[in-house]
This record gives structure tokens, sequence and C-alpha cells, in this order.
């Protein structure tokens, strides 16, 4: 037993060194001028172990981009749960926790704004469909503050959008942002802004 769980673990961390080294070259060279023997090379593995885990090139892609998303799912349910039944307070745990996953994948964030379109449509079909699946929670916060009058009847769908756009904001303007706020300070910010609309 103890066995297959460190084999488990083992193929665990490869898959998340061959993303690792993956979003580093996609970053630095473009996805179609890396090769899937230059990701093997960076993470120190071989091509064929490479192609163990990840079918092609494209599914190397897909799978930053759906770690990102599955690492939303993950944290933004229970860091809204652990924050209690005020709504503001979960919609800001809601918020945070999405702002935290960005900053810790910011080069992976921006690799899905630049080559997501590489993708195939299924992959694209598959990562809208996550991406509204993950921003679920914020809605549904939303909604159970408008229901008990905590949030004015605002457009749910619009707030929500507007949540994430901030949220990608961060990594996509990392470069200025970083200038004058860090991540806690960029998040406390936006997140007063937005509710100062809704709140009545």
């Amino acid at each position: 037993m103890a066995t297959a769980v460190t084999r488990q673990e083992r193929m665990q961390r490869r898959r998340v060194e061959i993303i690792q080294a993956a979003v580093e070259l996609f970053q630095e060279l473009g996805f179609h001028a890396a090769t899937t023997h230059q990701v093997a090379e960076r993470a120190g593995l071989s091509v064929g172990l490479i192609y163990q885990y990840f079918g092609n090139k494209e599914d190397l892609l897909r799978s930053v981009i759906v770690d990102i998303l599955g690492q939303f799912r993950d944290r933004i349910p229970s860091a809204i749960a652990a924050a209690g039944p005020d709504p503001v307070a979960r919609l800001r745990a809601g918020y945070r926790a999405y702002v935290d996953v960005i900053d810790e994948n910011r080069e992976g964030a921006l690799l899905t704004y630049r080559e997501g379109l590489t993708l195939s449509p299924d992959g694209r079909d598959e990562i809208k469909k996550l991406e509204i699946e993950t921003a679920a929670p914020l809605r549904d916060v939303i909604l159970e503050g408008i229901a008990s009058g905590a949030f004015t009847d605002v457009d749910a769908e619009l707030v929500v959008h507007n949540l994430v756009l901030t949220a990608h904001g961060w990594a996509l303007k990392h470069w200025r942002l970083a200038k004058t706020y860090d991540v806690d300070g960029y998040a406390d910010r936006q997140l007063d802004l937005l509710l100062r609309a809704i709140r009545p």
C-alpha cells in the first residue's frame, strides 16, 4: 500500500514538473516554437516519459490551463465555506482565493490568454465550460447576498465577470500593478471598489 502511494506521489510530482517546464518554455519561446524535446530537457526527463503523461503538445497546453481551473474549483468553495454566513465575508474570501490562484500561477494565466486559441475547438469548449463552473461559487454568494439584502439587486453574472477580470488583471498587468500594490492590497482594494457598487 505504501509503495502504491509513493508511486502515485511520484507520478503527480513528475506531472507538475512537466507542466512547470512547459509553462516556462511556452512563455520564453512561444507555444509553436517550443518542442516537446525541450520541455523534457527542461524537466530533466526523457521525451518518452513526457508522452506517458501527455498525448501531445496541445494536450500539455490544455493541461496547464485545466490545472489552474482545477485550483479554482478546489480552493474557492472551501474558502467561502470557511468564511461563515456573512455574504460580504464570503465574497471577500472567494475572491481572495481566486486572486491567490492567479498570483501563484501568473505565468500560466498569461499563457492561457496568449495561447488559448491554439487549442482545438473541443479543447476550447472544455476550458469555457470549466471557467463557468469555477466561477459559479462566486455567483452563488452574490445571489445569496441579494436574497438576504446584503447586496442590491445587481446582475450577478456581470458582477462575477468583473471579479474574474480584475483577478486576471493581476497577472495581465502585474508588471505595472506590482509597483504600487502587493497581492493583498490589490485584492482588497478591488473588492472594496466593487462592494461600494453593490451594497445598499
